[in-house]
């Protein structure tokens, strides 16, 4: 049976578990990690770093949502999910953040407004 790779209605690259990439990963749409990725990820859609994952670098998204483990800074335009087994060593930089009892942050935490919300202001 062939896996659906969708998740939010819509196709999605995969990077699946026992597979490291070393470099920088640049996406136009939602990604998931269950491997390794050594080097900086750019993704104009939402990063889940699945429970496997490892992410040992830079990360600029839309949204993420990280249920394993990441070292390096995070950016995100809007929401950022940490869930109860993630682990975050780095700065954080989002609009929104939500994070589980158990889960782990060490780092900076910045939050941003909207780009809406500053044309109000």
């Amino acid at each position: 049976m062939a896996k659906d790779n969708t998740f939010s209605g819509m196709a999605h690259n995969a990077l699946t578990a026992e597979t490291t990439i070393v470099g920088k990963i640049v996406s136009q749409k939602d990604i998931r990690i269950d491997g390794t990725l050594k080097g900086q990820l750019e993704c104009q859609g939402k990063v889940v770093i699945g429970e496997t994952g490892q992410v040992i670098g830079d990360i600029v998204a839309v949204n993420a949502e990280v249920v394993g483990r990441v070292e390096g800074n995070v950016t995100v335009a809007e929401m950022l999910v940490l869930k109860a087994t993630s682990s975050l060593e780095g700065d954080v930089e989002a609009h929104r953040l939500a994070i589980e009892p158990g889960a782990v942050l060490n780092g900076k935490c910045t939050m941003r407004r909207s780009s809406d919300e500053d044309a109000q202001a």
